[in-house]
């Protein structure tokens, strides 16, 4: 595990430290200036995933609860739902996925990005996750009990 420039690599995997993870199910939390929250895949998911296929998105405007699905995307080796870790409104969802859904692989932390919401209990949903150095050696724990292998970045990756 090593850190560098705002991010930490732990099994070759670049994890930002200013957002908040739910490790098992590799996910990233960003709060925005506005208050409003932005939601992806982690680098670590974009590996064990393969080759992001198809995005799809639930209607923007609504509310969600925590754990409801937001998204679904299919990639090489599954089909999935995009459960939210944090509820809230609908605001956004990440269009460019509909055009390019690889975002995912090659821009885990920017472009690849997948709903953006109004929380309305942020500080409630933000305790259920882990931020900064804990996130990072809990990420390590994970990676390690789990077998899973090293973070594989595809031509084009994009640093956070």
């Amino acid at each position: 595990m090593r850190e560098t420039a705002g991010y930490a690599i732990v099994h070759r995997c670049i994890l930002p430290l200013d957002l908040y993870y739910r490790v098992e199910s590799h996910q990233w939390v960003r709060v925005e200036a506005d208050g409003s929250v932005r939601l992806g895949y982690t680098d670590v998911a974009q590996t064990v995933a393969g080759r992001i296929l198809h995005v799809t998105f639930r209607p923007t405007g609504r509310h969600y609860a925590r754990d409801a699905t937001v998204a679904v995307v299919e990639s090489a080796k599954w089909l999935g739902a995009y459960r939210t870790p944090i509820a809230g409104v609908l605001l956004e969802t990440n269009t460019a996925l509909l055009e390019d859904p690889e975002l995912v692989n090659r821009s885990p932390y920017r472009r690849g990005w997948l709903v953006r919401l109004a929380p309305d209990g942020l500080a409630h949903d933000l305790s259920e996750l882990l931020g900064g150095p804990a996130a990072i050696a809990a990420y390590d724990a994970f990676m390690t009990r789990r077998g899973l292998d090293d973070c594989v970045h595809c031509e084009g990756y994009e640093l956070p």
